[in-house]
């Protein structure tokens, strides 16, 4: 008589030894995407470098962060982190301080020298890259990386863009500025200043193979406003770009700005350190439809910048400007009051938004403009074969993060273009949510603060507002990054595991599951605490 198969005296064949039969799901190891990295304009991977940066191997976060984004130094500085506004670790305390980590790592790689060093082969490809802003930098970066020769031709006497005609030294010093496209330059980027395009289809025909307009918003927007004396009405744009002159724009003891985003901001404080005993802003709605960000209003406030909500302005008279109050209708629209004050003015700075000068795409077939806005494929060509374009040209979204990935976008969609394909950017993981997470694993690290220059040194000076974070302070908000949805070998499952069904590869190498012994009780799914371990269907 044949014994039963769980007494089999068989080797190797005992439900004792291979409990795996029981189950009807079974655990695996997974790799989600991070919030953070899902957030990043730029496409970085952050949890990535974050990893090298933890361990104190700062030269390789900075590698594997430029990887993606060639200006940490500068987007350590002047981008608005939507990374940290994704970041799980909020829900524990507050976000990783990405931003400043990332600065750190650029200003490390600046003070020690830290070139880019990988380059495929050279394909002999010449690409023109018009504009030398975000966008243009990025993509000259990553054509160049590709082993094509990338080929800037800038208008303007100076490198940067909007970046240098558009952000104040306060908030993005020009050193730290050259540096970053000094190292661009090293790494075999061609730049040409002082070479306006005109004509594209005529430019084309000068060597290049292909081509990508970067060119930034430096058209400012008007409105009609009656002014007794129009040299008082100025535009920021022009304010801005006059900053970088020898001699800096003469705006008065009184200065009212007119609008209400970033550049808005960026012009009152301008003008209270270039001397203005009171510089105001009028913005006809209110706090919460202003579109600057939240954080730099309050550094405007906080140095003395007064803000007139709800109000328009009317007028320009010779030594003052008449502003009518406005109310909110029943849907939350401003509505004009009839109600009037005047205030004493010296200039009026129009903050409205900005254009694209897109005169040097006439005659170009194919191109579509809509709402001053050149339109592009997924892959960011515009409607003439060879002809890509990114930044604020191709957004709405005008902001240093946005055309730092567009340039990197079209990059990628140029190579393959040039060798006769259509890039296919690999399919992105399932985010890493925290509903996934234990974030009682995590102990209490509050976050490290970057710090602030004093109240007078910046209502009088251009120095730097934010400071940046030493070595001890941004290795320690390093470790505070939870890897979401991503394994740190923290041995949890390996701890756990009742059937000691997991099994260590080795450092970096991770661990698998032993199924003939795994019975699927989901305890290592439990208590993973980033969320990198999942239960799928037992397979028949």
């Amino acid at each position: 008589m044949e014994k039963p198969f769980a007494i089999t005296l068989n080797p190797g064949s005992s439900l004792a030894n291979h409990t795996g039969s029981w189950r009807t799901v079974r655990p695996e190891y997974v790799s989600r995407l991070p919030p953070c990295n899902a957030a990043c304009p730029a496409g970085e991977n952050i949890q990535g470098w974050l990893f090298h940066a933890e361990s104190g191997d700062y030269e390789q976060a900075w590698r594997a962060l430029t990887e993606n984004n060639p200006l940490p130094a500068i987007m350590g500085r002047v981008c608005y982190h939507p990374c940290e506004n994704g970041c799980n670790r909020q829900y524990v305390d507050a976000s990783v301080g990405i931003n400043s980590v990332e600065r750190f790592l650029g200003d490390e790689a600046i003070k020690r020298g830290w070139k880019f060093a990988t380059q495929a082969p050279i394909s002999g490809k010449r690409v023109l890259v018009v504009g030398s802003g975000p966008a243009g930098l990025s993509a000259a970066y990553h054509l160049t990386r590709l082993g094509h020769q990338a080929v800037i031709y800038e208008a303007a006497e100076l490198a940067g863009g909007m970046m240098r005609f558009g952000i104040p030294k306060y908030r993005l010093p020009r050193e730290v500025l050259d540096a970053e496209i000094q190292r661009l330059v090293d790494f075999g980027v061609e730049l040409h200043l002082q070479t306006k395009v005109t004509n594209i289809l005529d430019t084309l025909k000068k060597g290049f193979d292909a081509v990508f307009l970067g060119v930034g918003a430096h058209i400012a927007k008007r409105a009609y406003i009656p002014a007794g004396d129009a040299n008082k009405v100025l535009d920021a744009v022009s304010v801005l770009h006059n900053m970088e002159d020898a001699s800096a724009p003469m705006l008065g003891r009184k200065v009212v700005v007119y609008g209400g985003g970033n550049t808005a901001i960026d012009v009152a404080r301008t003008a209270k350190r270039l001397g203005a005993e009171e510089a105001i802003i009028v913005y006809r709605r209110t706090r919460d439809k202003m579109p600057a960000h939240d954080f730099e209003v309050e550094e405007a406030l906080q140095e003395g910048i007064s803000i007139k909500w709800l109000s328009t302005i009317k007028e320009a008279g010779e030594s003052d400007i008449m502003i009518e109050k406005m109310a909110l209708d029943e849907n939350g629209f401003p509505q004009p009051t009839g109600e009037f004050e005047r205030i004493e003015a010296d200039s009026v700075v129009l903050a409205l938004g900005q254009d694209t000068d897109l005169s040097l795409l006439d005659n170009v077939p194919g191109l579509i403009v809509d709402k001053g806005l050149i339109q592009v494929d997924k892959g960011m060509m515009t409607g003439h074969p060879g002809v890509f374009a990114g930044g604020d040209m191709a957004n709405n979204e005008r902001t240093v993060t946005v055309a730092v990935g567009h340039g990197k976008k079209a990059a990628r969609a140029i190579d393959a273009w040039l060798r006769g394909e259509t890039y296919a950017p690999p399919p992105k993981h399932e985010i890493a949510t925290f509903e996934r997470m234990n974030p009682w694993y995590y102990s209490d690290a509050p976050k490290t603060m970057r710090p602030v220059l004093d109240i007078i040194r910046r209502q009088s000076t251009f120095d730097e507002v934010l400071g940046g974070l030493d070595e001890s302070n941004a290795q320690f908000e390093a470790r505070r990054c939870m890897s979401c949805g991503n394994c740190f070998e923290c041995d949890n499952c390996y701890g756990v595991c009742p059937d000691n069904a997991v099994i260590k590869l080795g450092p970096g190498k991770g661990f698998k599951f032993n199924y003939d012994y795994c019975k699927g009780c989901g305890m290592c799914v439990a208590e993973c605490p980033c969320g990198a371990i999942r239960t799928v269907p037992e397979e028949n």
